[in-house]
């Protein structure tokens, strides 16, 4: 089944390109099913890119999905349009009421602050308070799991020597996770961030399980035990071009940025990146939608608590 956007997201021509089964809202009108309802809160300065990144993730599935794009009203946002977020966006105050299957927070690139000095950060708290009892599923994606692990639990953020930068090998450590179920013992996931978590400070929470990590970039997934909130510390839903861009961003500034890892060929960054972890981004998605959220949330989605 597909994934159910408004007709005129600039997400829906990428998508249809992609072959990627799209269901606009005049479409979805004319079949009786009840689509899980999932929410978007897009933190990232690049808003199409990102709801195009995830829209593709959640599209591939055989389930109905209906996604809702939320920003935040405390924070203007400098490089997407006001004419797109007052056309596909909404603010907390929009949807507070609603109850949702799942929801999506995703990274940010404000790493380097501390997270009350954060401009949204008073209704970032907000926004995940009420998701507790709106939402039967919290996916937190980079920044957004730290931000979802300290603002929970208490554990604070600890800054990288240097950058980690790149494509990764990754290996579950708790092998009976159904959300790792299908992947293969070793898995490629692109990280960027300046920041990281201590594992002793995820292990002395009783509440919290860790599911898969890297030698080099550490913990990379920690779920509650009935899956109520998931913190995943990297981007398996980037594009092909996404670290790309960082890396050209970062060098056209004037910063030293090394090359992405395990990202072009012989490391070089003349050459086309290798992608090396789509296969695994889409049954990350596969799984979530249909452990965490499907089987689990209710039928009538006002009874979510």
């Amino acid at each position: 089944m597909p994934i159910k956007i408004p007709n005129e997201l600039p997400a829906v021509q990428t998508l249809h390109r992609e072959n990627i089964f799209v269901m606009t809202q005049t479409r979805a009108k004319n079949q009786n099913i009840r689509p899980l309802r999932i929410l978007l809160l897009n933190l990232m300065p690049k808003k199409i890119e990102t709801e195009t990144q995830f829209a593709r993730v959640l599209g591939n599935t055989p389930l109905q999905v209906e996604l809702d794009l939320l920003h935040t009203r405390s924070y203007h946002s400098k490089n997407t349009s006001q004419e797109h977020l007052l056309a596909f966006y909404n603010t907390f105050d929009d949807i507070k009421d609603n109850k949702y299957d799942g929801m999506i927070i995703t990274g940010a690139p404000v790493e380097m602050m501390d997270f009350e000095e954060v401009e949204y950060w008073d209704e970032l708290c907000e926004i995940m308070e009420w998701s507790k009892t709106h939402v039967t599923s919290t996916f937190h994606i980079c920044w957004g799991a730290q931000a979802g692990l300290y603002y929970h639990y208490g554990i604070k953020k600890h800054l990288l020597d240097k950058k980690c930068f790149g494509v990764f090998p990754h290996k579950v450590e708790y092998k009976n996770s159904i959300l790792f179920r299908g992947f293969d013992d070793t898995f490629m996931v692109p990280q960027s961030r300046h920041t990281t978590i201590d594992r002793k400070e995820v292990e002395a929470v009783d509440d919290l399980k860790i599911l898969a990590s890297s030698e080099e970039t550490g913990i990379y997934a920690i779920m509650t035990k009935k899956g109520k909130q998931i913190f995943i510390t990297g981007h398996s839903e980037y594009d092909a071009n996404t670290l790309l861009e960082e890396y050209k961003r970062d060098k056209e500034k004037g910063m030293d940025i090394q090359v992405p890892v395990n990202y072009f060929p012989d490391d070089d960054p003349t050459k086309p990146p290798i992608v090396s972890w789509r296969a695994h981004a889409h049954l990350l998605y596969s799984n979530w939608l249909n452990y965490f959220v499907y089987q689990t949330t209710p039928y009538d989605i006002r009874n979510i608590e």
